[in-house]
């Protein structure tokens, strides 16, 4: 009588763990995930200005021109 019951008590509990461990992982899919402000990653770009700072810039605010450079506009961009 004792096996049967010790037995029965050890079924019982795996079944409410297990029971337990998949109702959690079901609410964790079907509850609203938290949408914080200060991790969005936003599109930035780094550029160098002529004074040798490093700043970052939205690409947003980046037109493009499709122009490339030439060599003598690159040697008069930098100041010595």
């Amino acid at each position: 009588m004792k096996e049967e019951n010790k037995t029965s008590s050890r079924k019982k509990f795996m079944l409410g763990a297990i029971a337990i461990f998949t109702s959690l992982t079901a609410l964790k899919f079907w509850l609203p995930k938290d949408n914080k402000k200060g991790t969005e990653k936003k599109d930035t770009v780094k550029m160098l200005t002529q004074d040798g700072r490093l700043v970052e810039i939205d690409k947003a605010l980046l037109t493009s021109k499709n122009k490339k450079i030439t060599d003598e506009e690159l040697k008069t961009w930098v100041k010595k």
